[in-house]
C-alpha cells in the first residue's frame, strides 16, 4: 500500500466530507466525544455499504487500511484544482 502525498490531510477533509454524506444518508451526527478512529471506520463502512469504496480482505482490514481507502476515495472526489490533490 503506498501512501499518498498529502494522507494525513486527505483523511481529515475525507471525514469532514464524509460526515455530510452520513447526515444526508440520514445517519445522526457524531457526538463530540467521538474519536477521529471511530469516525474513520464509521465512514469507511458506510462507505463500503454504499460501493463507493472497495472493501479491505477482511484479514486486511484495519485502521491505517481504513484510513487509506477514505485518502483515496476523497483524493477521487476533489476537483483537479483543490489544494490537496496529488499532483500526477
Amino acid at each position: 500500500m503506498k501512501k499518498l502525498k498529502n494522507e494525513a490531510q486527505l483523511v481529515k477533509k475525507a471525514i469532514q466530507v464524509g460526515e455530510s454524506y452520513a447526515k444526508n444518508r440520514g445517519y445522526a451526527a457524531f457526538s463530540a466525544q467521538t474519536s477521529a478512529n471511530q469516525k474513520v471506520e464509521s465512514l469507511y463502512r458506510l462507505l463500503v455499504l454504499d460501493k463507493l469504496v472497495v472493501a479491505l480482505p477482511p484479514d486486511k482490514e484495519d485502521l491505517p487500511g481504513m484510513k487509506h481507502k477514505l485518502a483515496i476515495w476523497i483524493d477521487k472526489m476533489l476537483p483537479a484544482d483543490h489544494p490537496l490533490k496529488e499532483a500526477s
